[in-house]
């Protein structure tokens, strides 16, 4: 019809997983300074203290554990998991509206939240961030200075699980090298979005 416009191609769905300290918020931030194309990181909500630095509504989305539970039985969550005795979850309203929109979403999430969304939304793009080694990944979480040495070895024994996952991702991105990371996820995310525009 002479005059319609086409509603904008659904923003494509980018999911980032790998374990806590491996320098995943970092490389993204650097994606987001420069993106491909239309992209926001949706924020998160979780049950967990804010670390001296994170602002909430920015870094995350800080509830009480009754709080996420509510949002849990109204069905307001597109996944929610506990990892490391906390609650996190990915609210429908930080992805669902935008994608609408033709903005794509990055997706922060743990191994268990990836799976329940590449289940929900199969047409996704999931990359794995890595460290070189166990022992390298370990190096970081000490040099963090965050972490008291059992929730070290927790983090440690968990991030043992989530490398075993590391496979069933459509891509992996080993982090030894801060710039060269970020540009490999950064052409990742651009092959998506060019993917996302040829599917119209």
């Amino acid at each position: 019809m002479a005059g319609s416009t086409e509603p904008p191609a659904l923003g494509p769905l980018i999911i980032v997983s790998g374990p806590s300290g491996v320098g995943k918020s970092t490389i993204i931030q650097r994606v987001l300074a420069d993106p491909p194309a239309p992209l926001r990181l949706s924020v998160s909500a979780t049950t967990r203290t804010p670390r001296p630095t994170e602002r909430d509504g920015v870094d995350y989305h800080f509830w009480t554990p009754a709080r996420f539970a509510a949002a849990v039985a109204a069905g307001e969550f597109l996944e929610h998991a506990e990892v490391h005795g906390n609650q996190y979850g990915t609210l429908r309203a930080e992805v669902e509206p935008f994608r609408r929109a033709g903005i794509g979403i990055i997706l922060d999430i743990d191994v268990q939240g990836a799976e329940q969304v590449r289940a929900a939304e199969p047409r996704n793009t999931s990359i794995f961030i890595r460290a070189p080694s166990l022992e390298d990944y370990e190096r970081r979480l000490r040099q963090r200075g965050s972490e008291d040495a059992e929730s070290i070895a927790r983090r440690v024994a968990a991030a043992r699980a989530e490398l075993a996952l590391a496979p069933t991702y459509s891509y992996q991105i080993v982090n030894d090298d801060l710039g060269t990371a970020s540009r490999e996820l950064r052409a990742i995310i651009a092959q998506a979005c060019a993917r996302t525009r040829d599917d119209r």
